[in-house]
């Protein structure tokens, strides 16, 4: 897959893949981008998305929403994806997908996006308000601990996790503190586009599964849910794969508790309880099964019961 870090290479980019007539796949949020395109779908999250017989890829710029829906279109259509990062969601390394209706509620997924280039520019990031990067920054982190012990886990995944983690705790910090400042903002990218390699190539955990059972359930921000899950889902794992959270602590600038670590991090974003996000305890039971069947936690070391679940939710709630 092609990776470059240049909005202005673009243009090079869909030249090199012979792409003529996108389909741009972006919310009017982006329309000062200019993008040349042969049509538009401005709906996203969308469930419904359709692309024109006349395209011939799909341009996705956004977050991790624009770049599910071009992912569902491209394995509904065969047409490759170019996808244009503006979080830092990881969402362009893998071939998966989410499908959310607009009010964010999860309707499917599946996978067979064909994925051809990403593009990724600091300058897309600068403006992001801090609930987006501190919560799309999290997802990123998870993916960082989920690669070091899930069942797929490999050499070049723990690389590609080892390195995403340390940059995206030294910078994100920095980051809120000064939202505006290139350096940093370019090292918290790098970091996610590490965390978004290691998940491709390792795949995900219980705190995924957790995370996608709110986020799905309740239409809440991934990047908060994933901020909230990861810490109670660390805990967890440190009892059956040690070695490997103890060297994402190590990563992390924490190695006596990556948790504590990681609940700090979220607090740069104002998350903490899932009561804040409107859910009910009362909830929390079924919430548990269904993240029981995410292929999270089916991969993750130990698979956690839905009593498990429900109690690691409650710690949080």
């Amino acid at each position: 897959m092609i990776v470059r870090w240049s909005l202005g290479e673009l243009p090079s980019v869909l030249g090199d893949l012979g792409v003529q007539r996108p389909l741009l796949v972006a919310s009017e949020r982006w329309d000062a981008l200019d993008l040349a395109h042969a049509a538009r779908w401005s709906e996203i999250p969308s469930d419904r998305i359709e692309v024109p017989a006349e395209a011939d890829a799909l341009l996705a710029v956004g977050g991790g929403s624009a770049i599910d829906t071009a992912h569902h279109a491209s394995a509904e259509s065969g047409l490759p994806v170019v996808s244009v990062p503006t979080t830092y969601s990881g969402a362009e390394w893998t071939p998966t997908f989410g499908v959310r209706r607009p009010d964010r509620r999860i309707v499917g997924g599946g996978g067979g996006a064909n994925l051809a280039a990403i593009v990724y520019d600091v300058g897309l990031t600068l403006d992001l308000p801090r609930a987006e990067t501190v919560g799309t920054a999290l997802n990123a982190l998870a993916h960082c601990a989920e690669a070091l012990y899930v069942q797929g886990r490999n050499d070049d995944g723990d690389a590609a996790a080892l390195t995403g983690a340390e940059l995206i705790a030294g910078s994100l910090p920095r980051v809120v503190a000064e939202p505006h400042d290139v350096d940093d903002r370019d090292r918290l990218l790098h970091g996610a586009a590490k965390a978004g390699e290691a998940l491709a190539l390792a795949g995900l955990g219980l705190g995924h599964a957790m995370a996608q059972a709110l986020g799905g359930t309740f239409g809440l921000p991934h990047g908060a849910m994933n901020a909230l899950a990861l810490p109670p889902a660390v805990r967890f794992n440190a009892s059956v794969a040690p070695d490997a959270v103890a060297r994402f602590g190590a990563a992390i600038g924490a190695p006596g508790d990556p948790a504590a670590k990681v609940e700090e991090l979220a607090r740069l974003g104002g998350f903490e309880r899932l009561r804040d996000f409107g859910v009910r305890e009362e909830d929390l039971p079924e919430i548990a099964a269904f993240a029981a069947r995410r292929q999270g936690n089916l991969d993750n070391p130990r698979q956690a019961t839905p009593d498990e679940i429900r109690e690691l939710y409650l710690t949080i709630w």
